[in-house]
């Protein structure tokens, strides 16, 4: 049987919490009053479906029961937690609270307020030691931070359920020491977002150039560093200490509307210091710098593969250096196609290109020659604008040969040499090269499609005489080691 929880309030918060819990098994009630609860929410799953799995490495359990109610009473029956999502309103609160406490005396309600510590929201409770915050960042579904606050009155034990419960449904509870107004997310996001509004009012920047501001640079580090980690790098090899010696009289220059600051005194440099040290200090700067870019390089081309945000940048600016490429290939096929194998893509091994034995695993393989018969193809005036005409090369058959080792960091270029070519087809063989080194080879059998109607036809004049004009010159090439082998036939019989 199911665990269940109940969602109170179906606003974007509140179905984000429902996602979160339906995804990972538990069956959920929603009581929201508003007659469009059903359809934003079911928007919201919609959404996360096809998000959060995308996270797992394992199979999702199977999704819970969604039910809605006519009343407070009937969603929380039987649950053993409760989400409660309604507005910022501590009157409007405290009576779902008490509503709540009559129909299940015993449940452990969480809130998803904004800035209302958990004092408040106990206040006139009739069992105050069960309601807690536990505040979380939009995509509820996706953003793993539920910050965890609770007052004097709840005992140890409703916090570790709370935590619990978040951790049973992957998210990372954050347990605020000491209750404080806004909690911690919170307070930094409306610090930035006062900072803004100067801005915007003093006519510095407008909005635009704010958020690109945050993600064009910072943001990106925030997001795998945090703050005072990030600060730690800026230090160099000296530390937190000496980037507090060099940025910490910043304190007081005009640098923010917020002036309301700590004295910048050798009690706040070793608080600051130390707790970085315990913090950090296991690893050494350099250490620290290749973390941060290899996660910054995960960051980054997932932006770019979405062409968003720095990722738009990284794209533009690789369309560029594509243009002048296959411009440069495009006069090389109005001269005449050289008799030689065409360098069609170079790249770099990425850390998500690795597997558990520390090698590049075999679905890069394939896409490095993706990459390299794309770019061909894009070359002789198959691309992005001959697919969107309707017609294209489709992969039929592909074999795989590794031949050597990559790992983290080697630079790869992909070789391509035309086999043989028709209007209808071509097959390709592609040498992923390291240095001098060829470590993998892949052959290729492609077929040109109508895809409306979903048949082989011949290519286009113009892309069948480029095409056959590098064939022509491949024509001349000997025909590639273990072109044609099948997959475990003796290395001796493939070179006969």
């Amino acid at each position: 049987m199911n665990r269940k929880a109940a969602i109170i309030g179906g606003g974007v918060i509140g179905g984000g919490w429902a996602a979160r819990f339906l995804l990972n098994g538990w069956d959920v009630g929603v009581f929201d009053p508003d007659p469009e609860a059903e359809r934003k929410i079911a928007a919201v799953m919609t959404n996360a479906r096809a998000a959060l799995p995308a996270l797992s490495d394992v199979p999702m359990p199977p999704e819970g029961k969604l039910t809605f109610h006519g009343t407070i009473g009937d969603a929380v029956e039987g649950a053993e937690y409760v989400q409660e999502s309604v507005s910022e309103r501590i009157e409007l609160k405290h009576k779902v609270y008490a509503q709540l406490q009559q129909s299940n005396p015993g449940v452990l309600i969480g809130s998803s307020t904004s800035g209302f510590k958990a004092s408040d929201l106990q206040k006139s409770a009739v069992n105050p030691a069960n309601i807690i915050v536990a505040h979380p960042f939009n995509p509820v579904y996706l953003l793993p931070l539920s910050e965890v606050s609770g007052s004097d009155k709840n005992p140890p034990e409703v916090v570790e359920k709370t935590v619990q419960i978040m951790k049973d449904i992957g998210m990372f509870p954050l347990v605020i020491r000491h209750e404080i107004d806004a909690f911690i997310g919170n307070r930094f996001l409306e610090a930035v977002w006062r900072e803004a509004l100067w801005m915007l009012k003093d006519g510095i920047a407008t909005t635009e150039e704010i958020d690109e501001a945050i993600r064009m640079g910072f943001g990106l580090r925030w997001g795998q560093m945090g703050l005072f980690e990030t600060y730690r790098i800026a230090g160099g090899e000296a530390g937190m200490r000496h980037f507090m010696a060099q940025f910490g009289p910043a304190l007081k220059w005009p640098w923010t509307k917020l002036m309301d600051v700590p004295e910048f005194n050798e009690e706040l440099v070793d608080l600051v210091a130390n707790q970085s040290d315990a913090q950090s200090g296991m690893y050494g700067i350099r250490e620290l710098e290749r973390i941060r870019d290899r996660n910054l390089v995960g960051f980054l081309r997932s932006l770019k593969e979405r062409n968003w945000g720095a990722g738009k940048v990284l794209r533009e600016h690789d369309e560029r250096r594509a243009a002048a490429f296959n411009a440069e290939m495009a006069r090389d096929l109005d001269s005449g196609a050289k008799a030689a194998p065409l360098v069609m893509w170079q790249g770099q091994v990425l850390p998500g290109w690795i597997d558990y034995n520390g090698h590049m695993t075999e679905s890069r393989y394939y896409f490095c020659n993706s990459e390299t018969v794309d770019n061909f193809l894009r070359t002789i005036g198959a691309g992005m604008d001959y697919v969107a005409a309707g017609h294209s090369y489709y992969s039929a058959e592909t074999h795989i040969r590794h031949l050597g080792e990559a790992k983290l960091g080697d630079t790869l270029r992909g070789e391509l040499q035309i086999i043989s070519a028709d209007e209808k087809r071509f097959r390709s063989f592609v040498r992923i090269m390291k240095g001098d080194t060829c470590v993998a080879t892949v052959e290729q059998l492609c077929l040109h499609v109508d895809m409306g109607a979903g048949k082989t036809v011949a290519a286009s004049a113009e892309v069948w005489a480029n095409l056959k004009a590098v064939a022509a010159a491949h024509a001349r090439l000997p025909m590639p080691e273990g072109a044609g082998r099948a997959v475990g036939q003796p290395v001796e019989r493939a070179r006969a």
